[in-house]
């Protein structure tokens, strides 16, 4: 593609968004993207067992925001799914987030409504006017019997970090019920895209202003490719300035390994997801995503996941530290001209994928209207 306007370098949420949105207005947008597919982690594909299943974890949306809700409509249908998880605690199924079954279950108690929990919440939690770190946000929310059960361990397998060596934030953003209500998410709009996410991407990206790269790591080829209008970066933003720099050094990321099983039976467990806080095993959850849908097969996939320090970068690992090194980054970033950093690695902030698509629809937007007002002022 010669005369590029629009250079994105990833093909996940972010990338895609920028890239429809760009080609709507006229744009010729190149999208440079590593892997061997479109989608980033949110890619799926049929398996073996002929069952959609994500190559990178479960993605459940869901969001209260309904103009993004009106824009991922434009591009797929999608079905109702109100996402429900279970953990295994001492050898019983309790539902994810704690609510009042999950107490009733773990302390053999007969809550029955609100009120009661609210009561047993305030006797068991350790009030701390400002967490300052992810333990004391469990404790001033659960208290330490919930905490060491369901929290501490899950965590350390999760990121390699104890509670209390992360962000407040962390564990803040868990959500906790008075109630009995069992959904993980609590959003008006919670639904799975008819077909698969691939699928969803593969109709945002149908532009002819549109071409993708795959198998092309931009940094390889980067100099071929510096006669754009502006460039959007989704990556990690410490590769962007190749890990360089006087006063800083590489940000921490958590990687998982995705073990998939086959398994010769109609079902393997009783849940789309289900999590294991304990020690007794490595893995943090098993996803059968046979379950999603209510797919059909003689047999059933499942995947393992076990978080790991090196690999594929999936989440940033919210600390003082690592916070201290992204802002220097941030700082190198802003003296950049018509180079956008965008999404979840670039602004080393965990996102939803509602709010990954609202985090691009509202840079396009801000862009445009800043490129309005020059104009005028001109």
């Amino acid at each position: 593609m010669k005369n590029i306007d629009i250079l994105i370098i990833g093909a996940g949420i972010s990338g895609c968004v920028l890239a429809e949105r760009y080609a709507s207005i006229g744009r010729k947008v190149l999208v440079i993207e590593k892997r061997n597919h479109i989608g980033g982690n949110c890619y799926d594909f049929i398996d073996e067992n002929g069952i959609l299943v994500s190559k990178y974890g479960a993605h459940l949306f869901h969001t209260c925001d309904e103009s993004v809700w009106r824009y991922v409509n434009r591009f797929s249908d999608w079905y109702p799914w109100e996402h429900k998880v279970i953990a295994k605690v001492d050898g019983k199924n309790v539902p994810i987030p704690v609510n009042i079954t999950t107490v009733n279950e773990l302390f053999n108690l007969n809550l029955t409504g609100e009120e009661e929990m609210q009561t047993w919440l305030e006797e068991n939690r350790t009030p701390i006017a400002e967490p300052s770190n992810g333990e004391e946000a469990v404790l001033n929310r659960v208290g330490n019997l919930l905490y060491e059960k369901m929290f501490k361990h899950y965590t350390k397998k999760q990121w390699d970090k104890y509670p209390a060596e992360l962000d407040a934030s962390v564990l803040e953003r868990i959500p906790v019920r008075t109630n009995f209500d069992d959904r993980y998410f609590s959003d008006p709009c919670q639904a799975l895209p008819d077909g698969g996410y691939t699928q969803l991407f593969k109709n945002m990206l149908d532009h002819p202003n549109i071409k993708v790269l795959l198998e092309t790591d931009y940094f390889d080829v980067k100099q071929s490719y510096n006669n754009y209008h502006k460039l959007f970066y989704t990556g990690p933003i410490d590769r962007y300035f190749e890990f360089k720099h006087s006063l800083v050094q590489k940000l921490e990321y958590r990687s998982i390994n995705f073990v998939s099983e086959t398994i010769d039976a109609a079902y393997f467990q009783e849940n789309s997801v289900v999590n294991y806080p304990g020690t007794e095993v490595d893995f943090t959850r098993i996803i059968e995503y046979k379950h999603f849908g209510n797919q059909k097969s003689e047999k059933t996939t499942i995947v393992k996941e076990f978080t790991i320090d090196e690999g594929e970068p999936y989440y940033p690992v919210p600390n003082p530290n690592n916070q201290e090194i992204y802002t220097r980054y941030k700082q190198e970033s802003e003296k950049l001209v018509d180079v956008h950093f965008v999404g979840r690695l670039a602004n080393y902030k965990y996102f939803n994928m509602d709010q990954a698509f609202k985090n691009a629809l509202d840079l396009f937007e801000e862009l445009q209207q800043n490129k309005t007002v020059l104009k005028t002022a001109v």
